[in-house]
C-alpha cells in the first residue's frame, strides 16, 4: 500500500511518519505550507493520505477537489508540538497507525 503523509512542513510530524513507517508501506511525505508544497501528483500516486490535523484535510479538498473524493484521508489528530524523531512523536505515530489496521 502506498501511503502519502502530510502535515505543515514537511519536516517534524509527516517526515517521521514517512520514515518510521518504510518498511511496513510504500511511504512519501509532504507538506502543505512549505516551499515545495504537495502536489497534485503526489496525492494521486497514494492508495491512502494521512494528514496529522482536520484542517490540513481542509486544505486539501480546497487546492485538490478532484483528488480530494478520490481519495481515502485520515487524519491523525497529533498537534505541531514535536521534533522530527521524538521518542514521544514515534510512540504516538505508532499506537495511531496500529489502531487504523
Amino acid at each position: 500500500m502506498k501511503v502519502l503523509f502530510i502535515c505543515n512542513q514537511n519536516q517534524n510530524r509527516s517526515k517521521t511518519a514517512e520514515e518510521l513507517f518504510k518498511g511496513r508501506f510504500k511511504t512519501k511525505s509532504a507538506g502543505l505550507f512549505n516551499e515545495k508544497p504537495v502536489t497534485a501528483r503526489q496525492l494521486s500516486w497514494a492508495d491512502i493520505i494521512i494528514v496529522m490535523e482536520d484542517f490540513q484535510r481542509e486544505e486539501i479538498a480546497k487546492r485538490f477537489p478532484e483528488q480530494y473524493i478520490q481519495k481515502k484521508i485520515i487524519s491523525l489528530g497529533i498537534r505541531d508540538v514535536y521534533g522530527y524523531n521524538q521518542p514521544e512523536l514515534i510512540s504516538l505515530l505508532k499506537s495511531k497507525i496500529n489502531g487504523l489496521a
